[in-house]
C-alpha cells in the first residue's frame, strides 16, 4: 500500500468500527471538562469519573471552587494521582478564570496553555471536545499507534501530533483523535496485545513490529 492508501484505510477502518465516537471523560460544560482532562495526567479515564462526580458536587464552576481550599481539592482528588500539583493547578485556573475570563474557559490555545498545570495535550482537548476546534491531542495510545502503523518516528509526542496533523485531513481531527484512542484501548493496547485482532496494524503496520511481535510470541 502506498501511505495514502494507508491513511484511507485507517479511516474507512476506524469509521466502520466507530461511527459514533463518545468523549471518554464525563463532563457538562468546557469548565468540567478542563477539570477533567486536568485531572486525568497520568491517570485513567474510569478513575478520573469515579472522582469528579465528588468533586463537582462541591463545586462544579471557578466561583464555587475558590471556595475550597487546596487541601479540600487533594483530599478529593488524591486517588487520580499526582494530587498536590493538580489541586493547586485547579485552585490556581479558577482564580484565573474569574479574574481575567469573566469566569469562563477561553476559546484559544495560548490562554489556556497559560492556565495553571494546563499543558499543550490538555489545551487540545478542551478546544477539540468544548469548543469544536479542529486539534488532534496526543495521547499514549495515539502516539503507539502511529508508530506501530508507520505514520511517526514514535520519537516524542510533538513530532507524532505533527505528523498526525500532517498525514489526516484537518475535518477529521477532532472524530479521529478519538476513534483512535478507542481502537487502542479495544484492539492494539500496550499489554497483551493480539496482532490478529489489531486490524489496521496487521494490514498497513510497520514491519519492524509485526516481525518483534512474532519473535516474542515464539518465546
Amino acid at each position: 500500500m502506498t501511505k495514502l492508501e494507508k491513511v484511507d484505510f485507517t479511516i474507512e477502518t476506524l469509521d466502520r468500527l466507530y461511527p459514533e465516537i463518545p468523549i471518554p471523560l464525563d463532563h457538562k460544560d468546557p469548565y468540567t471538562l478542563l477539570i477533567a482532562v486536568l485531572l486525568s495526567a497520568q491517570s485513567t479515564d474510569i478513575r478520573v469519573n469515579q472522582i469528579t462526580p465528588l468533586l463537582f458536587a462541591k463545586a462544579d464552576n471557578p466561583s464555587e471552587m475558590i471556595k475550597l481550599s487546596v487541601e479540600e481539592i487533594r483530599d478529593i482528588i488524591r486517588p487520580v494521582g499526582l494530587s498536590p500539583m493538580k489541586s493547586k493547578g485547579i485552585h490556581g485556573l479558577s482564580h484565573i478564570l474569574l479574574n481575567e475570563h469573566d469566569g469562563q474557559v477561553p476559546e484559544s490555545f495560548e490562554a489556556l496553555e497559560a492556565l495553571p498545570a494546563v499543558g499543550h495535550k490538555t489545551a487540545s482537548v478542551v478546544m477539540s471536545q468544548a469548543f469544536g476546534v479542529p486539534a488532534f491531542p496526543i495521547d499514549t495510545h495515539i502516539h503507539r499507534l502511529l508508530y506501530r502503523w508507520g505514520f511517526s518516528s514514535g520519537k516524542n509526542v510533538v513530532q507524532s501530533e505533527k505528523d498526525a496533523k500532517r498525514l489526516f485531513p484537518k475535518s477529521l481531527w477532532n472524530k479521529l483523535h478519538l476513534q483512535i484512542i478507542w481502537y487502542g484501548r479495544e484492539y492494539s493496547p500496550a499489554r497483551g496485545w493480539d496482532l490478529d485482532r489489531d486490524i489496521i496494524t496487521k494490514n498497513i503496520g510497520r514491519a519492524s513490529v509485526i516481525a518483534k511481535y512474532y519473535k516474542l510470541k515464539k518465546r
